[in-house]
């Protein structure tokens, strides 16, 4: 069975690649619980000497990580790169913070110590997409090896290239062998990774689909997972609101990756007293936006990562027509060769029709007009999703108050949503559980360990 690695930009076949057998796939797993027996002892100095390692050797090779990133999911290159930075920053961060992050705390009990110890579980299985293919992974991998675990990537099977690049990152950084190992395997395959006993927990940053079969199947055995699924965040914009900010990031929150982004701004949810002058403010630079090669610097708007993506992202803007929403600008596809869509504004959508209810990953905003904040909060909330949310707004007292009441993973007020090593990350609802990041995120795959020792 054959993996094949295309270009979005022209259709054309990079690279071909065998996926691997059983003998090989049981040969990965024992080396990984083999290596994790020493890995869990392995002193923090030394774990963050090799994971600050891994990040001079992103830094130092960005160019050419990036160009393989673009080659294979058609992300613009100066995105490309600073993705790759994004990585090294991580590998730092958790470096720098990961043995403060899990050391032993001490329990206030009577008569008796006590303290919480975080203990490394072994083999995590990341699944991980193909949107931000350096991204996703080193976010999983660096708190988690620096944690003690040891990891086992199933990456996306149209960004294979990025797969085994990560897994030269780690080896040229001079971590042991094992410690993290890609799998290239087809989904038919992931269900007997799951239930191999030496396979401790999973983690998949995917769609909502992907997310109910994995925790069906980890559930089954009793294995913790964490799973990072869709978005269709709230772009909230109050009349109080610096119109002229919130149009400008509105429109880098919508067209970040071409709006393949869980954490894109999909719903714009405008207060009818300043709707109109957002909408115009944001076709006018809609309107601006050139598509082109993503390895040319000019350009503003990629192709999309495959054709079934950009097939189904029309579907959704056709099927919103339909039920009654308007196109105000794009609404098609671009030329015969690529996957480019025109970046679309749709206005008159409403909760019914999947410019609303679906996740529209691609360069589509939906335009929502409301009466007031309560009712943009309603709106916002009406949703099977939640992972992230924008509020825009001068009056910082309300943006707080507010903020409690939206029902998302987090909330950016007077800013765009993005995922920060310190910050943590997920969501509620229908865009999963568990979280990434932070001091949280590196403790979502240990043993939280109570010991009590009687005087």
């Amino acid at each position: 069975m054959s993996v094949q690695s295309i270009n979005p930009y022209n259709n054309q076949v990079l690279q071909e690649f065998e996926a691997f057998s059983r003998a090989r796939i049981e040969k990965s797993i024992e080396t990984g619980d083999r290596i994790f027996k020493q890995w869990k002892h392995t002193p923090f100095h030394r774990r963050s000497a090799l994971m600050m390692n891994a990040a001079g050797v992103l830094e130092k090779n960005k160019e050419a990580l990036a160009r393989t990133i673009t080659l294979e999911m058609g992300k613009i290159k100066s995105e490309a790169v600073a993705e790759v930075e994004k990585c090294a920053w991580v590998c730092r961060y958790y470096a720098e913070n990961a043995e403060d992050f899990l050391k032993d705390e001490s329990l206030p009990v009577d008569k008796a110590e006590s303290y919480i110890a975080y203990d490394p579980l072994g083999i995590v299985l990341a699944i991980m997409p193909w949107n931000f293919p350096f991204w996703q992974v080193f976010r999983f991998a660096a708190p988690n090896i620096m944690a003690g675990n040891v990891g086992l990537l199933k990456h996306a099977s149209n960004v294979p290239q990025c797969a085994f690049n990560i897994e030269k990152v780690f080896i040229e950084a001079g971590f042991p062998d094992g410690v993290f190992q890609t799998l290239l395997i087809e989904s038919d395959q992931v269900n007997d990774v799951i239930d191999d006993g030496r396979v401790k927990a999973v983690t998949l940053t995917g769609s909502e689909f992907a997310g109910m079969k994995v925790a069906e199947r980890a559930g089954k055995n009793l294995k913790k997972t964490v799973l990072e699924l869709g978005g269709s965040d709230p772009f909230i914009v109050l009349a109080d609101a610096d119109l002229e900010n919130a149009v400008r990031t509105g429109v880098k929150a919508r067209m970040i990756n071409c709006g393949q982004s869980c954490i894109a701004a999909k719903r714009f949810i405008l207060e009818e007293k300043i709707a109109e002058e957002y909408i115009h403010g944001y076709e006018a630079l809609f309107t601006e936006l050139n598509p082109g090669d993503p390895l040319d610097d000019n350009t503003q708007v990629a192709p999309m990562a495959r054709n079934d993506l950009l097939e189904d992202l029309d579907k959704q803007v056709q099927k919103s027509v339909l039920k009654g929403a308007k196109v105000l600008y794009g609404g098609e596809k671009i030329g015969k060769i690529g996957n480019f869509y025109i970046p679309t504004i749709l206005t008159d959508v409403h909760p019914g029709m999947p410019g609303f209810d679906e996740e529209l990953f691609g360069p589509v905003a939906s335009m929502i007009v409301v009466k007031d904040a309560e009712e943009a909060i309603h709106m916002a909330n009406q949703s099977k999703f939640g992972l992230g949310s924008s509020l825009w707004t001068a009056d910082l007292d309300k943006a707080r108050n507010l903020a409690r009441e939206i029902e998302s993973g987090s909330v950016f007020v007077n800013s765009m949503v993005a995922s920060h090593p310190k910050v943590p990350f997920g969501g509620v609802k229908a865009s999963g559980y568990g979280r990434e990041l932070s001091r949280v995120g590196i403790r979502e795959f240990m043993n939280i360990k109570s010991v009590w020792i009687e005087f």
